[in-house]
C-alpha cells in the first residue's frame, strides 16, 4: 500500500456530515430534552409557553424585527414555503428564480399548480446565479437565498430596493442562522429546524413582514386553501399562530430539542457566532480545495460559496474523459467508502444536481472534523483513482 492509499491516523470525532437532517450541536444528548412536556396538550399552559418560548428565542438569534411575525408551521421548510406561496401569490406578476433543485421545485408549483400566467422564470445551471439585476421588483420574487442542492447562495442583499412594489419571498432554510438575513429587504422568510441548528424533522417556521401581513389581509386567492395553509380568518390574521397556537399538533419533543438547539446558539455567540463557525468551517474547505489535485467548488464564483451546504466536483481530467454515468460512480464510490469506514455519511451530491460531493458545513460542526476530513477525501480519493487506473 502507498502513501497515498495509507489510512489517516486521525479521524473526525462525528462522522455527521450530512446536509440535512444536519449534524446535532457539540455536546448535545437526549438528557437536555427532559423538560419536555410529554404526553400534554400542546394547547395546555405548558406546551404553548415552550412554543411562545421559541417564537421569542428565534427572533433573538436571528435579529428578527419586532414587527415581523414568527409562527411555527407543519410540514418543515416545505410547508412554510408552500403556505406562503399558495397564500400569497396571484395578486401581481411574479419573478421565479431557480439555480438549484430546491428553487425549481417552487417554479413547478407556481407554474404548474397554481397556474400562474404571469409568472417569470429566471433560472441558472448548478454552480451560477441568476441575473439578478434583471428582476422585476415591480412583481412579487420567490428566490432561496442559500442553494443547499448547489451550493451557491446569494452574496447580500444589495440587489433587493427598499422601495420595491412586490413582495420577496426567501426560502432561508440552509442560510438561516449561518448567513445574515437583512429582514428589511425579504417579506416573508422560511427555514427548517432541521438545517443549520440540527434540530429534528416535520416543522417549519414561517417569518411575515407587515406588507405580507397586509397582504393576506387584504388579498384573497382564486384557489381554495387546505386548512394547514390557512393564515386568516374573516379577512384577518390568525395572530394565535404566531403565538404558538400552531395549525396542527406539534411534537412537544421536536420543539425542546429545538429550544436546546437555540440556547446553544445564544451561549456561542448568537448569530455573530453562528456564522463565525460556518465560515470558518467553509475556510477549511477552500483552503483544502485550494491544495487540492482533483476537486474544486461547484460555486463558480467564490463571493456565492455556501458556508453551510459546500458543493464539490471532482476535476481529475482522467475522470472527466469518462462519461457522465462513469464520472458519477467515480463520486459515488467516494462517498461509499468513507461511508463504509464511518468517516463520513451522507456527502453524496443530491440526486438531481452535477455529480460530485456535498459536505456541511454549518456551526454544528466542528473545525476539527472537517480539518480530519479532508485527508480521508484524499485518501478515498487515491484508492479510487488506483482502481479506476487498473481497470483501465
Amino acid at each position: 500500500m502507498t502513501s497515498l492509499t495509507a489510512m489517516p491516523d486521525v479521524r473526525p470525532a462525528n462522522p455527521n456530515f450530512s446536509s440535512g437532517p444536519c449534524s446535532k450541536r457539540p455536546g448535545w444528548s437526549l438528557d437536555g430534552l427532559s423538560g419536555a412536556p410529554l404526553g400534554r396538550s400542546h394547547r395546555a399552559k405548558p406546551g404553548k409557553s415552550k412554543l411562545a418560548e421559541a417564537i421569542d428565542l428565534t427572533r433573538k438569534v436571528l435579529n428578527v424585527p419586532e414587527d415581523y411575525r414568527i409562527g411555527i408551521v407543519p410540514a418543515s421548510d416545505t410547508g412554510a414555503v408552500e403556505m406562503a406561496l399558495w397564500s400569497l401569490l396571484g395578486a401581481r406578476g411574479v419573478d421565479m428564480l431557480a439555480w438549484e433543485s430546491f428553487g425549481k421545485g417552487w417554479v413547478t408549483d407556481v407554474v404548474k399548480q397554481l397556474k400562474l400566467d404571469n409568472a417569470r422564470v429566471l433560472d441558472a445551471p448548478y454552480g451560477a446565479l441568476p441575473d439578478l439585476s434583471a428582476v422585476d421588483f415591480t412583481s412579487d420574487v420567490v428566490f432561496t437565498w442559500n442553494g443547499t442542492t448547489s451550493g451557491v447562495r446569494v452574496p447580500n442583499g444589495d440587489w433587493i430596493p427598499a422601495n420595491r412594489e412586490g413582495l420577496t419571498i426567501c426560502d432561508a432554510t440552509s442560510a438561516a442562522f449561518a448567513q445574515e438575513l437583512p429582514f428589511d429587504k425579504l417579506d416573508v422568510v422560511t427555514f427548517s429546524w432541521q438545517k443549520v441548528l440540527g434540530g429534528e424533522a416535520a416543522h417549519g417556521v414561517l417569518i411575515l413582514s407587515p406588507r405580507a401581513v397586509e397582504r393576506l389581509e387584504s388579498y384573497t386567492p382564486l384557489w381554495p386553501l387546505p386548512k394547514i395553509f390557512r393564515l386568516t380568518k374573516s379577512g384577518k390574521l390568525i395572530e394565535g399562530i404566531f403565538r404558538g397556537e400552531t395549525i396542527n399538533t406539534p411534537s412537544m419533543l421536536c420543539v425542546e430539542d429545538y429550544l436546546d438547539a437555540l440556547k446553544w446558539a445564544d451561549r456561542v455567540g448568537g448569530l455573530d457566532g453562528l456564522r463565525a463557525r460556518a465560515d470558518a468551517n467553509l475556510q477549511v474547505l477552500a483552503d483544502w480545495v485550494d491544495r487540492s489535485s482533483w476537486t474544486g467548488f461547484l460555486a463558480i464564483d467564490p463571493q456565492t460559496r455556501s458556508n453551510t451546504s459546500v458543493c464539490l466536483k471532482v476535476t481529475d481530467q482522467d475522470v472527466l474523459a469518462l462519461d457522465d454515468k462513469a464520472q458519477a460512480a467515480f463520486a459515488k464510490a467516494i462517498a461509499a467508502r468513507l461511508d463504509q469506514e464511518g468517516v463520513a455519511y451522507d456527502i453524496g451530491a443530491y440526486r438531481d444536481a452535477p455529480s460530485g460531493l456535498r459536505i456541511w458545513a454549518g456551526a454544528t460542526v466542528e473545525t476539527s472534523d472537517l480539518k480530519a476530513l479532508t485527508a480521508w477525501l484524499d485518501w478515498a480519493y487515491a484508492i479510487e483513482k488506483a482502481n479506476l487506473a487498473q481497470a483501465a
